[in-house]
């Protein structure tokens, strides 16, 4: 089966990628394509990849022309960049494109210790329990702490109204560290795949949003449900949650066709260079969901960029 051609570009270029904090996925994704790019570049071709936090931020610097390419997860959350929606209200980016997703099958879940007998929302809302809940902060910037702050108050539910507290931490190392402490009988995260939820999930009820609370999400943001099959957690049911999947790697709609191409290229025919650092997790416990399919890597929630559409339309559609 033919593939789409190797990208030659033969002038020397001086990219500005945006990762994460510097140890996670997202950093490890741009080591993947800055190594694999400069590969097929001229000869003096250099790749800085900044330091992020991988979600609005991301998105902001790379619609304001700050970086080249920027990755934020979960994917969706962009969309409302594009017409200033949610937490772009004021300062749209509608020249924000995609050079395409990598995928990462996650869910932000809403769980509570069993102890206290609750089991949905409703009993929720009725209880009106003073939580200690661990989630991320909510500063309009880290995805997790605004999905944890819209699907909470959108649930009714007022932790701090309630004599309650919040304890809000920036990565989910730290939030899970407070429930394997028991220092919070409740948690708003994602990362699902990760090991400590097997640690301490078994001690959860894990709440099922509300429909009408899934429908808000996605006729104002294009947030996207998703399920949580039976026994995901230990002992827990099939529920239904909000979808947190994927990386979303963007870029502007001024960058050079043959870059995006190279790129898109990059992340579909040099699959193997990043599948090989994951390969010791199974597939469904992995924070990058392989084996990577490149035609799914080209099915984004914003618009291609045209150069990487160039590459997911020359694929044999249903060959990986």
């Amino acid at each position: 089966m033919t593939r789409p051609p190797e990208p030659k570009i033969d002038r020397s270029l001086t990219l500005h990628l945006r990762g994460d904090w510097g140890a996670a996925n997202l950093h490890r994704v741009c080591g993947w394509i800055s190594q694999e790019l400069t590969d097929r570049c001229g000869p003096y071709t250099r790749v800085a990849i900044w330091n992020s936090r991988g979600y609005a931020d991301a998105v902001r610097a790379v619609g304001r022309g700050e970086v080249d390419v920027a990755l934020t997860t979960p994917a969706a959350f962009a969309t409302a960049a594009l017409d200033g929606r949610g937490l772009y209200a004021g300062e749209a980016f509608p020249e924000v494109r995609a050079l395409g997703v990598v995928p990462q099958r996650d869910r932000l879940v809403v769980g509570v210790r069993r102890t206290l007998g609750i089991t949905s929302f409703a009993e929720l809302r009725e209880a009106k329990p003073a939580l200690t809940l661990a989630t991320s902060g909510h500063d309009g910037e880290n995805h997790v702490g605004v999905g944890a702050h819209e699907l909470l108050t959108r649930s009714g539910v007022d932790v701090t109204g309630w004599g309650g507290t919040v304890l809000a931490d920036e990565r989910p190392w730290e939030t899970f560290a407070h429930v394997l402490a028991g220092r919070a009988d409740a948690v708003v995260h994602e990362a699902v795949m990760l090991p400590h939820w097997q640690e301490f999930g078994g001690d959860l009820h894990f709440l099922e949003v509300e429909q009408d609370v899934l429908d808000g999400l996605w006729a104002d943001y294009s947030w996207p449900a998703a399920t949580i099959e039976e026994g995901w957690f230990p002992g827990c049911p099939r529920f239904r949650t909000l979808d947190f999947s994927d990386f979303l790697v963007l870029a502007r709609s001024d960058l050079p066709d043959d870059v995006a191409y190279a790129i898109a290229w990059v992340l579909g025919e040099t699959r193997e260079v990043i599948e090989r650092q994951y390969r010791h997790i199974p597939p469904e416990k992995s924070p990058v969901t392989y084996p990577l399919d490149p035609v799914a890597m080209g099915r984004t929630p914003v618009p291609l960029h045209p150069g990487a559409a160039e590459y997911y339309h020359a694929l044999p559609q249903g060959e990986s």
